[in-house]
């Protein structure tokens, strides 16, 4: 009796300590599933190797070659945010290290980490060092490297000359003539233009089509319409509207970024060049004041749109001159009711002199 009691109560504690492990595993597993999930797209979706880049062709050929050949020299990627230059330097790590390249590259944010201490301290030391498990060539990646002090920079150049046998640099950044002439002739430069929006609406599809969206086709000319071929963009702005919207429409993507909407625009420059002044500046500030839309916004769009409107060269220039001028002001702190006002002045000049060059043919 004593026998089987013992072993009902061995077989008791195994079943609990199954159901705990099992618990465990559980508490274990959920954490990781929730991470990816919250994980955002542009992390999620971002390209691991070269065939997974949607653009720049001619520099990711360059750049293959050069691996292969065993010739990669020091590197600096320049152009405006969101066209792949830090995916393809990634790109780049996997393609020369392979799986363990992460052990073999250090990436610094160089606008937080910019003074010549990091130069001195983190990034020497990183070179300087050797790997005892992992072969290959170490690669420092240093994005925003615009925002660099010179000092730091000139620290640099010494760095790059002195470890160059087993270390190579990649810096990253928007503005290439904020990086001092001596790093640059030490480097091969590539420059990243913007996105070309036919290549990045297959991408977006195929992003839509994973995660199961509701998108209409005005929503998707909207997310390429607003990014101008920045690819992180469209990423964050559908995300966002999806999140905030069932669906994602042109209303609910131009709502969502708080840009006004074409119709809006439109309707805008129509008043401004048939009413009179007062019930053309009534109903802007109202429309305005509904919409929550800055006049920032108005103006960038009002100048998109004046592009399509034939007006003669003179009153093109005229136009896009004081337009310059208005948001020059609004820069330095003018109130916005009495640049508002200008801005409707302008197309009542405009509105007149169109009458005047009418009547002269």
């Amino acid at each position: 009796m004593e026998d089987s009691e013992d072993n009902s109560d061995i077989s008791n504690e195994m079943e609990v300590e199954n159901k705990a492990s099992h618990v465990m595993d559980v508490e274990i597993k959920a954490p990781e599933r929730k991470n990816f999930e919250n994980l955002p797209w542009v992390e999620k979706y971002r390209p691991a190797t070269f065939n997974d880049l949607i653009s720049h062709d001619n520099i990711i050929k360059t750049l293959d070659k050069l691996i292969s050949s065993n010739k990669l020299p020091h590197l600096l990627f320049y152009g405006p945010p969101g066209t792949g230059k830090t995916s393809t330097i990634l790109a780049t790590a996997r393609k020369m290290n392979g799986p363990s390249y992460q052990n073999l590259i250090l990436e610094l944010n160089a606008s937080d980490d910019r003074k010549i201490n990091v130069v001195r301290e983190q990034i020497k030391d990183f070179a300087s060092t050797k790997k005892i498990f992992d072969t290959g060539i170490k690669l420092i990646i240093l994005d925003e490297a615009d925002a660099m002090t010179n000092d730091a920079q000139a620290a640099l150049r010494r760095v790059i000359e002195k470890y160059s046998a087993n270390t190579r640099f990649c810096l990253i950044c928007n503005h290439v003539n904020k990086i001092i002439p001596a790093i640059q002739s030490r480097c091969t430069k590539f420059r990243f233009g913007p996105l070309d929006l036919n290549q990045v609406r297959p991408r977006l599809e195929e992003i839509i089509a994973s995660e199961k969206l509701n998108v209409t086709e005005d929503g998707i000319k909207a997310l390429l319409r607003l990014s101008k071929g920045d690819m992180r963009k469209v990423l964050n702005v559908l995300q966002s509207t999806s999140m905030a919207y069932d669906i994602v429409n042109e209303e609910n993507v131009y709502t969502c970024t708080g840009n006004p909407l074409p119709n809006l625009i439109r309707e805008m420059v129509n008043w401004m060049l048939s009413l009179d002044f007062k019930e053309a500046y009534d109903k802007i500030l109202e429309a305005k004041t509904e919409r929550g839309v800055a006049l920032q916004d108005i103006l960038r769009d009002v100048h998109t749109l004046v592009t399509h409107i034939k007006f003669t060269d003179n009153i093109l220039i005229d136009i896009y001159s004081k337009l310059g001028e208005i948001e020059q002001r609004l820069n330095m702190g003018a109130n916005e009711k009495i640049q508002l006002g200008a801005l409707v002045s302008l197309f009542q000049v405009t509105r007149e002199s169109v009458k005047i060059e009418a009547s002269e043919k």
